[in-house]
């Protein structure tokens, strides 16, 4: 069943754990995500980036993930993650997303409020919740405290923003950044600033950035002709830290796409006589539903539904 994301990470806040919000990109990938769901008895974010609504189409999403939540006998819900501007929320809201983020953080503050209210009015008319983000996911190893401040999400301007906007969810910098290579030396993320927004708040904190860039998954797909060299990402324990510390919800994309592309270079070299999609895209399906097994049990969400 389709759920408010308030619906999904108000008890993984109250109780304690994490809900992963997992990127899908195409069949296979909405697929490995349900079913990881599914097996592992958790709550579930499904998110569609704007990239992947363009690829898609904004009518083939809906209608897929709908069919999907069907058989779920547990909380979902459809998320449209980082939405730049209101035209986009407004169509997704319309479409049938049950959850929305507008992503002001490339704003200045007052402008970042005032994008950010809009879609709390448009998006809470049809009872669906809102996200937001301040600061910037830029990481923070080897910069400067100037360039710091000015990335990093600021405690006190954080609950500004939820007091002026009506946001249910706020996503924050605390030093995590997209993509495969985060950090070149020692990852370093700011866990005392996530304390201080912590105390700030009482609506569920977000982690983008967060994807941990298994090795296993590197050293395979490399193996098979990819290149990957410095992939890097949050480790598990600084993952574990932060949920402790107040994060219930996070983002995962890079992992299941690196997931993805390993398989299929797999399958194509090992087995190069191949040509049928179906077994060139199942094992990669495969591939991603036993990432989104792993974080689920990494964020606590397992047996949460």
């Amino acid at each position: 069943m389709l759920v408010t994301n308030n619906e999904v990470l108000v008890p993984a806040m109250k109780n304690g754990y994490a809900v992963g919000a997992f990127n899908i990109s195409n069949l296979e990938s909405l697929q490995a995500i349900v079913e990881a769901a599914l097996e592992e008895r958790s709550p579930l974010i499904i998110a569609a980036t704007p990239s992947t609504i363009k690829y898609a189409g904004l009518d083939n999403i809906v209608l897929l993930v709908r069919n999907a939540a069907k058989r779920l006998p547990l909380p979902a819900s459809l998320h449209l993650d980082h939405g730049k501007d209101l035209e986009t929320v407004k169509k997704c809201v319309d479409a049938g997303f049950t959850s929305v983020m507008i992503d002001g953080s490339h704003l200045k503050f007052e402008e970042n409020v005032a994008i950010t209210r809009k879609a709390v009015e448009i998006a809470h008319e049809k009872g669906v919740s809102v996200e937001a983000e301040l600061g910037r996911l830029a990481g923070i190893e080897e910069t400067a405290v100037e360039e710091r401040e000015a990335f990093l999400t600021d405690p006190e301007a954080a609950r500004r923003f939820v007091e002026e906007t009506g946001v249910d969810a706020l996503a924050v910098a605390i030093g995590t950044s997209h993509g495969a290579y985060k950090f070149k030396g020692e990852p370093k993320l700011d866990f005392e600033r996530l304390k201080a927004i912590r105390r700030n708040l009482d609506i569920p904190l977000v982690l983008h950035g967060a994807s941990s860039v298994p090795q296993h998954i590197i050293e395979k797909a490399t193996r098979y002709g990819a290149k990957l060299k410095g992939a890097k990402g949050i480790p598990e324990e600084h993952i574990k830290k932060a949920i402790s510390l107040g994060i219930s919800k996070i983002n995962i994309d890079t992992d299941l796409r690196l997931a993805f592309t390993a398989a299929v270079r797999e399958t194509l070299t090992v087995s190069p006589e191949i040509f049928d999609p179906r077994k060139i895209l199942g094992p990669a399906r495969q591939a991603m539903k036993e990432v989104v097994k792993s974080k689920m049990r990494l964020f606590g969400s397992s047996n949460k539904a």
